[in-house]
């Protein structure tokens, strides 16, 4: 059960990854140029919306045993803590390293910014969020109801005792 709720998490994780990627670099290189920490923190927010409602639907699912109002403030103080641990690594990067133009290329800072923020802010993100989504966020196994599975009916050991089991006839 654990391993299927991890690949479920991760492919949450990398459409989430997708869609922090597009508001990242669609704000980062346009309206945003001058700031792309806000770009950062702006893509964060976006991909934590739509793994809240992924993560609630399909990953996590089964898992629950809070008020839904409840469930959705710690899934989003959990994100923000995430949020903070996805972008430290691009804050180190720009303003600690100076990886940013005119002090490197271009190219450099580009690539310095994707790894920082799309890699490894993202993994120890990701690896923050799984660790404290099921110990806070979805405590409880099996606490709502998933894939309803029905049980298959027994067979009648004898003729009569099935004209005994069977259920009177509608009038």
């Amino acid at each position: 059960m654990k391993h299927r709720e991890l690949l479920k998490f991760a492919v949450v994780g990398g459409t989430s990854f997708l869609v922090d990627n597009t508001v990242f670099y669609g704000l980062k290189l346009t309206i945003l140029e001058p700031k792309p920490v806000t770009a950062k923190v702006i893509a964060v927010l976006v991909a934590t919306i739509v793994s809240y409602v992924l993560s609630r639907e399909w990953s996590f699912r089964t898992r629950g045993g809070r008020e839904r109002h409840h469930e959705a403030a710690l899934f989003f103080l959990v994100s923000g803590v995430g949020l903070v641990l996805s972008s430290v690594p691009l804050w180190i990067s720009r303003y600690m390293f100076l990886l940013e133009t005119p002090d490197v290329s271009l190219v450099t800072q580009e690539i310095a910014d994707f790894v920082s923020a799309q890699v490894i802010g993202t993994l120890i993100a990701a690896a923050f969020r799984f660790w404290a989504f099921r110990r806070w966020v979805f405590p409880h196994e099996e606490a709502r109801p998933g894939r309803v599975r029905l049980a298959p009916v027994p067979k009648p050991k004898s003729k009569d005792e099935a004209v005994c089991s069977s259920p009177p006839p509608a009038e």
